[in-house]
């Protein structure tokens, strides 16, 4: 479609997918940037996921490489899954944010650059011999020159500002440029600008001014000659809110706080990527929401885990570094067997590692890094949206077998976005479980005969009194008990409790036929990647299929027969094969791990190249000896079955 703008002509083009990355100095504003345009293209309905991406230096010099801070953001008009593998804009503020960025963007696609900010200055820092703007390596791209400190700086004359203050808000002049390429409404921001900037009206009026001169300067200049039309996507009916996987994760724990019928205590030592939560849940007071900020991760475990102690939803969060100091107390809770919930919000590592970059790298620590045997149960939520979901499926678990219970995130889910169908609270399950008030039938560790969990009484309550610590119970009685039979006894009944959630827990969901040549099997935020790989597999007529756990400890009951019905299982992970390991050793299986440990998502044709690589070439040879094979499988499997009395 053409359009006339005066006397200029403008083809409007209509696509289902773009994929934008805003990336310039940490000082920038690049996350606000990427945050506003995420919140204008929710509400305009579009289906969206982002991933920022944050510099882990504090105060890296202005303009340098390691200062470079950028936010990817995925909208389209159909579902998607994942932030896009390769941006089709890059908006690059300065040298190094182009340097850093422009090997991901794509020949034909659109860079839009500052140049005002390559300077001979910005460009040392940048270690660049000479500009990009004038060598010719940028040719296979569609370069956008724009002064953009110069045009904002005009437009902000007469206003009370330093030189600095005025810089500071280019990141909403290029912010409406994209409003406009984009036909994006402007009036989200200038909404948010006036809330956010209500007692600094000088500092309002800049940042209005800077995005109308933005979308102005769109709407005017001769450079684009296109503009594009992303539809909204055909959601599901409902009420949808934009959402991070930690602000989703803090909803999902005051959620289960009412569901529950008891007051929320979170204890919690500030770390990356995991204090959000904090910030979010300290501001909760209203729903009887109690944030503790401890001097060091010990400190906010074992507040926690006495705060459980005396009848409330005792919980801490921390990143890898923490679980290491938490371990202890940990092995505690399971020894007293009280309802806990540890988050471990996911970072690279070992040690400090980059601490804004994601990894899934703590299953293993956070399965078995306690002494002795301590099995805890552990949930991963595998999208932004679900980590509300699974914050209080947390809460459910622990309160229900009175354990423990480690919620698996990372830092792609914590920061990323996506919508978030807000639920009728009339659909979220009671969780709540009563305190033993009857002196009469107590005894500390007497077992539900159903769950194992053992009864849990509230400290001051008449007739109630009982011992409580890291020695070992007797069973029943729960007196200190070095006897070694009791020892094991209980050590199995620990064991016993945690397997048997198996039972009350959704069994693994397949995407894609029921069996076949390849099953690609993940946890945790490599969903969106996998799940638009298998979907590309499909249309290519491969006989693949997606399941993905979301029960870490215990597994679903049915995973075995997942796995067993597949000629190969390909386990992609952000760490060197974890999930690999648990599966192999468990069931036997010859999985194949596709491991990338960079502090970033995998991308999309990463997995889908792999898969390729693992299947080999569509011919009737190779398709033939797959359907022997699981012939050969279901053969044996008919006949333990008819040997154990089972068929």
């Amino acid at each position: 479609m053409t359009t006339e703008i005066g006397e200029r002509q403008l083809h409007e083009q209509e696509l289902d997918r773009v994929t934008i990355r805003f990336a310039g100095d940490s000082g920038d504003g690049m996350q606000l940037t990427g945050t506003q345009f995420t919140r204008t293209a929710a509400v305009f309905g579009n289906d969206i996921s982002t991933l920022p991406d944050f510099p882990a230096e504090i105060r890296a010099p202005a303009g340098s490489l390691p200062g470079v801070s950028g936010f990817q953001i995925s909208f389209s008009s159909s579902e998607i899954h994942t932030p896009g593998d390769q941006p089709d804009v890059l908006v690059a503020m300065n040298p190094a944010a182009l340097k850093t960025n422009v090997g991901d963007l794509p020949a034909g696609g659109a860079l839009i650059v500052n140049s005002d900010a390559f300077t001979q200055q910005n460009l040392n820092k940048a270690a660049y011999a000479g500009s990009p703007l004038t060598d010719g390596s940028l040719k296979q791209y569609t370069v956008f020159e724009i002064p953009i400190s110069t045009l904002n700086a005009r437009a902000l004359e007469g206003l009370e500002m330093t030189n600095k203050q005025v810089d500071l808000t280019k990141n909403f002049f290029a912010l409406g440029i994209m409003f406009w390429l984009y036909e994006r409404s402007m009036d989200p921001t200038l909404r948010w600008v006036d809330q956010k900037f209500s007692a600094r009206p000088v500092i309002a009026e800049a940042n209005k001014r800077a995005l109308k001169a933005g979308y102005a300067f769109g709407e005017t200049t001769e450079i684009f000659h296109e503009r594009y039309i992303v539809p909204p996507a055909h959601l599901e009916p409902g009420v949808y809110r934009n959402i991070t996987g930690n602000e989703a994760t803090a909803l999902g724990f005051l959620a289960a706080s009412r569901l529950a019928r008891r007051p929320l205590f979170y204890g919690s030592y500030p770390i990356t990527p995991a204090s959000d939560i904090l910030h979010q849940l300290s501001t909760y007071k209203s729903f009887g929401v109690k944030t503790f900020q401890a001097e060091d991760e010990i400190a906010a475990i074992g507040a926690a885990i006495g705060a459980s102690y005396g009848g409330a939803l005792g919980m801490t969060a921390t990143a890898g570094p923490g679980i290491a100091l938490k371990s202890e107390a940990m092995g505690l809770a399971v020894m007293v067997e009280l309802p806990l919930v540890v988050c471990d919000i996911q970072r690279a590592g070992p040690s400090t590692g980059m601490p804004t970059k994601t990894e899934q790298a703590d299953l293993l620590q956070v399965m078995f890094g306690r002494n002795s045997d301590s099995p805890i149960p552990i949930v991963a939520p595998a999208t932004p949206a679900e980590c509300f979901d699974y914050a209080i499926e947390a809460w459910r678990i622990a309160l229900k077998y009175v354990t423990p219970v480690v919620y698996l995130s990372d830092a792609f889910l914590a920061t990323g976005a996506e919508p978030w169908k807000i639920p009728s609270p009339d659909k979220l399950p009671d969780i709540a479980v009563e305190n033993v008030t009857d002196p009469s039938s107590y005894r500390p560790y007497a077992r539900n005969p159903e769950t194992l969990a053992r009864m849990w009484a509230v400290p001051g309550t008449k007739g109630l009194e009982h011992r409580i610590g890291g020695l070992e119970k007797a069973d029943i009685t729960g007196n200190v008990s070095y006897d070694p039979e009791n020892h094991h006894q209980m050590q199995v009944l620990r064991a016993q409790k945690v397997a048997g959630i198996a039972r009350d827990i959704p069994p693994l969901d397949v995407y894609g036929p029921p069996e076949g040549d390849l099953l690609i099997l993940g946890w945790g935020s490599t969903y969106g990647a996998i799940r638009s790989a298998v979907e590309r597999l499909q249309a290519n007529g491969r006989s693949v299929a997606h399941a993905h756990l979301r029960y870490l400890n215990p597994f679903p009951a049915n995973t075995e027969q997942v796995v067993r019905s597949y000629r190969r299982v390909l386990i992609p992970e952000v760490n060197l094969g974890q999930l690999l390991m648990l599966i192999r050793a468990r069931f036997l299986i010859d999985a194949v791990g596709y491991d990338r440990v960079r502090g970033k998502p995998f991308r999309i044709a990463e997995i889908f190249d792999e898969a390729e690589r693992l299947l080999g070439p569509t011919t009737r040879e190779s398709i033939a000896p797959a359907r022997a094979a699981r012939g050969r499988t279901h053969s044996r499997e008919r006949k333990a079955k008819r040997r154990t009395g089972d068929d």
